[in-house]
């Protein structure tokens, strides 16, 4: 085992950035809309911005169709989800709900090694992947991670699962171990579909979950949004579901 630190900030520096951070993205999320991908223009749009993303971080070449899918998108355990902010696609994820029943997912394939003996014993994953986003399209500097990301921590609060699963290059790890202690459990793999090595990350849920939607509380929801998000994948469904972000009534749904 792996564990990738972030470099530890004062305690006061540091609690007033997670302030200033929170009243942003409360801010934010009220001009955000989370995005079930069914089919059609919104999936094929977010194939377009994998492909972006992906040629621009060199993660993968040229492509004639200029969009980026792949085996995983359309499995029956499959979440695509576009974020979109004042009407725009900003970002984009997807999610694969992991269990001994239903062992399928990218890291599952790049992994076996370290994920199958433990769902073998019945552990349960979420495993995140094709995370891409428009920088150029940013409501604000730095906040696409934490608009995006937040899908996880409603998937978390739904699913009850053992850990998130995060695969990512090892450069980008600290940002994982600061805002959600992730740990890392391998060194950098060939990763199916990308050029670059990536590397396995792990966010234990349980209390490691807690603490973080207390620290960030804009990562907080209902659980209707949680219903809305992952009752149903959205290969089972005809029409995209569009779903506001449900933080700020939280505590009255509480």
């Amino acid at each position: 085992m792996i564990d990738a630190a972030a470099k530890s900030a004062p305690a006061g520096a540091s609690a007033k950035r997670d302030s200033l951070l929170n009243r942003t993205m409360m801010e934010l999320l009220e001009h955000v809309e989370y995005r079930l991908i069914a089919g059609g223009e919104d999936l094929e749009a977010i194939y377009r911005l994998r492909y972006q993303s992906y040629v621009r971080s060199g993660m993968c070449g040229p492509l004639a169709s200029g969009m980026f899918e792949d085996k995983w998108d359309n499995l029956p355990n499959s979440y695509r989800f576009g974020v979109y902010c004042y009407g725009e696609l900003v970002s984009t994820l997807r999610f694969h709900y992991i269990s001994s029943e239903q062992p399928y997912s990218p890291s599952v394939d790049a992994y076996p090694d370290v994920l199958l003996p433990r769902l073998a014993r019945g552990e349960t994953f979420i495993d995140g992947t094709r995370f891409a986003a428009d920088p150029d399209n940013a409501p604000a500097p730095g906040v696409l991670p934490f608009l995006t990301l937040r899908i996880a921590m409603v998937a978390s609060c739904y699913f009850g699962q053992d850990s998130v699963l995060t695969p990512v290059k090892v450069e980008h790890s600290a940002f994982y171990a600061r805002f959600f202690n992730a740990v890392q459990r391998t060194e950098g793999r060939m990763f199916p579909g990308v050029l670059a090595p990536i590397a396995l990350f792990e966010i234990p849920a349980g209390q490691n979950m807690r603490n973080t939607l207390e620290r960030f509380p804009f990562y907080h929801s209902t659980p209707m949004e949680q219903r809305l998000m992952f009752g149903n994948p959205a290969i089972n469904r005809l029409m995209p579901v569009s779903i506001v972000p449900t933080a700020k009534y939280y505590r009255a749904a509480a």
